[in-house]
């Protein structure tokens, strides 16, 4: 049963975030918003699981505001785009693992020392391989960085840290993450496994342990994977990470703490290798995308988009914390989605009429790793070429004032221009990523439209580090953010993400109104998916 009333475990939200009150109810101040975030993350929707009777409840929702705004549809079956998948739940209690060294056998907890991942593919059943640790597990040969270089990686379980050098952006350290298995696994690897120093922990291994149990997805279709082959892909508490060390006569605390430096680590062999055996069911899914546009006004230009993307799925139904088991993911990210209907009803009713056509993507499977905004990039239901930009949705916190914004990869495109312009007429100045080591970038449905070439922001409020503004956000992230938490009862302001609001759909509007379509930077490393 959900909370009566609010409970929050920790006091910086509270004092810098006043809760809605009914004197704050006047039509232009967020109400709307926050009616469609009440409706999406009402326990009704059961916290929209992918491939759940509550995701298609949210997702009528969704098609019903679409009809009622007059967009239309531009799916495969009507708004909707459905995609296949294979859902898999790894099974901890018939699970196994074990660390094998030169002082003998070290078993591990499932999950509680190590935690596997069921994401991307089928997983191996059994797995018995020797590990090498390779630094930040950073292939960026072209900027002068690899971290896999002179390693042998064939057959083995390859073990990487948190972090990278400061002197690569975070946009590409990323990059480099996500498309790290997928090397691996083309280089012969077996395997990886990473860990988290206690200094970059962003969500406590406890709180990890409890979504451990959640089901993974994968595509149903083996071409669209990252691989063609089982591969492991695990995680192993802070706290015992030093375990993977022994006898290597290396130390995870100094390695620990050079990584929090951002400084140079080399990568080394082993003592230790892993025995495993990973029990997993399966079965077939299928969760669908919703796509609807709103018709461009120019006769030259209505045939190019300018698509506006958000996640609706969320974690569903899963582990109780204080006996709530609904995960019902009002910021992350029912939000992102009322903020979109908002911007299409801002654009139906402007003076201005977008000259390009605005295409609405709401996606499915965000949270398995941007399978639904992958999926759409990789097989749109318009021209792939006739997608000019990417303007992103997810977890815009309205926790304390919109002073700044960060859109995530404004440094990448001439969509920097278009949101610093914005900006500056909205007195809302860019603040750069204050955690570029997060993996932001890659972390949201913007990134599936970069590998596909297509420049991308994802946007924020801004604040720095070391800030009050900071602590706050760190504080939701810790103990809000994936949890049963993330409810109605949470603190909100809603006339900030209506300032929001209006400042993307300026951004949108310059967009879609440019003689000319957004291009990417000369130095941008993601120029080349464009080519």
């Amino acid at each position: 049963m959900k909370r009566l009333a609010l409970t929050l475990p920790f006091a910086a939200l509270m004092l810098l975030t006043p809760a809605l009150s009914a004197e704050d109810a006047v039509p232009d101040d967020g109400t709307r918003w926050w009616r469609h975030v009440q409706a999406l993350a009402s326990d009704e929707m059961e916290g929209r699981g992918t491939g759940t009777p509550g995701y298609d409840k949210a997702a009528a929702y969704v098609i019903d505001a679409f009809q009622s705004l007059g967009l239309k549809p531009m799916g495969t079956d009507g708004y909707k785009q459905p995609v296949a998948f294979v859902e898999q739940v790894i099974q901890s209690d018939r699970s196994s693992a074990v660390l094998r060294g030169p002082n003998g056998e070290t078993p591990l907890a499932v999950p509680g020392d190590l935690i596997f991942s069921g994401g991307g593919g089928p997983v191996p059943e059994q797995i018995d391989a020797p590990m090498v640790f390779a630094g930040y597990g950073l292939h960026l040969p072209d900027e002068g960085h690899d971290d896999f270089a002179g390693l042998d990686l064939a057959g083995k379980i390859v073990v990487v840290v948190s972090g990278g050098p400061s002197t690569i952006s975070g946009a590409l350290k990323s990059h480099a993450r996500s498309e790290r298995a997928k090397y691996l696994a083309s280089k012969g690897a077996v395997g990886l496994i990473s860990l988290v120093t206690p200094g970059q922990v962003e969500i406590p291994w406890a709180r990890r342990v409890n979504l451990a149990g959640a089901p993974a997805l994968y595509y149903a279709d083996a071409a669209l994977r990252e691989s063609d082959r089982p591969f492991l892909n695990a995680q192993i508490d802070p706290a015992r990470s030093q375990l993977v060390f022994e006898g290597s006569g290396h130390d995870f605390a100094a390695i620990a703490k050079a990584a929090d430096a951002s400084a140079p680590i080399a990568g080394f062999p082993l003592a230790q290798r892993l025995s495993a055996r990973v029990a997993a069911t399966r079965r077939g899914l299928s969760s669908p995308n919703l796509i609807a546009v709103m018709p461009g006004s120019d006769p030259q230009l209505r045939d190019e988009y300018v698509v506006l993307s958000a996640h609706l799925d969320g974690y569903g139904i899963g582990t109780p914390v204080k006996g709530d088991a609904i995960y019902n993911g009002a910021f992350d990210n029912a939000s992102g989605v009322a903020s979109l209907l908002e911007i299409a009803r801002a654009l139906q009713q402007a003076p201005q009429k977008p000259k390009r056509s605005i295409l609405f993507a709401i996606v499915t499977a965000e949270e398995k790793g941007l399978l639904g905004s992958r999926y759409f990039a990789r097989r749109p239901t318009v021209p792939a070429d006739a997608m000019v930009a990417d303007l992103n949705f997810d977890m815009a916190l309205p926790i304390f004032p919109l002073t700044s914004v960060t859109p995530i990869g404004y440094d990448q495109s001439s969509l920097g221009d278009d949101a610093s312009a914005v900006g500056a007429a909205m007195n809302l100045p860019i603040t750069p990523d204050p955690f570029p080591d997060r993996n932001v970038f890659i972390r949201s449905d913007q990134y599936a439209f970069i590998r596909q070439g297509i420049p991308a922001l994802f946007f924020k409020y801004g604040f720095k580090a070391g800030t009050p503004k900071a602590v706050v956000e760190k504080a939701w992230r810790a103990h809000l953010y994936h949890s049963p938490f993330d409810d109605l009862n949470q603190p909100v302001m809603p006339a900030e993400t209506a300032k929001l609001n209006a400042y993307v759909t300026a951004v949108a509007l310059r967009v879609a109104n440019a003689p000319a379509r957004p291009t990417w930077n000369a130095d941008s490393f993601f120029r080349r998916f464009a080519q």
